[in-house]
């Protein structure tokens, strides 16, 4: 049973931890110490929610639909390129960023924003709700095991990453960081658009 929750745990951190729009905001947010609670547990909990869809036969059911995959690969290649602009535009005023000022953003627009990055997404849905599904269900009886150890992993990597941001206050007390930061962001939203639009799901 350990080994199976380890298995759960470590899969889902691999497919957690790469470079995605969902967790530049969250390190930008935790940067900003603005929502960050509210925003970790939406993450973490969704997350959570479509492990534990998939370990219960969702996955069949979008394999089945490739369509809807379709339509949401084109719905969150315009969303990336819609906040990979909004990132370059922010690099042109980072004399005005600060830790300790935030951004101004509501925790409604901010939890609208990474409910965008969530669900536009259609890697989410094959990684979470198809991968984690299947391999958990390889596992047996022990499937439950191996989502519960995916999903603590979720909440231990969107955490580690909102609350560790702080870690970088002092690099991002100059205003060349947050350029920096926001160009990094940039780049990975267009070039997130640009894979989803040339990668067949």
């Amino acid at each position: 049973m350990l080994i199976t929750f380890i298995t759960g745990f470590i899969a889902s951190l691999a497919l957690i931890v790469a470079i995605g729009a969902q967790n530049a905001f969250i390190l930008r947010q935790g940067l900003l110490r603005e929502h960050v609670l509210p925003l970790l547990l939406f993450c973490a909990a969704v997350d959570g929610i479509l492990i534990l869809a998939g370990v219960a036969g969702l996955g069949a059911v979008i394999e089945a639909e490739p369509m809807a995959l379709n339509a949401i690969r084109y719905g969150g290649a315009a969303y990336l390129v819609y906040h990979g602009y909004g990132a370059v535009k922010r690099m042109r005023h980072a004399e005005k960023m600060s830790v300790t000022a935030g951004s101004g953003t509501t925790l409604k627009a901010a939890l609208l924003t990474v409910a965008g990055f969530t669900f536009l997404n259609p890697h989410v849905y094959l990684d979470t709700v198809i991968l984690l599904g299947a391999l958990a269900n390889q596992a047996g009886e022990a499937r439950w095991v191996f989502a519960t150890g995916a999903v603590l992993a979720s909440f231990v990597w969107f955490f580690s990453l909102g609350y560790g941001a702080r870690l970088l206050t002092t690099v991002f007390a100059q205003p060349k960081a947050w350029k920096v930061l926001d160009g990094f962001i940039a780049f990975v939203m267009f070039a997130l658009a640009l894979t989803l639009l040339l990668t067949e799901l």
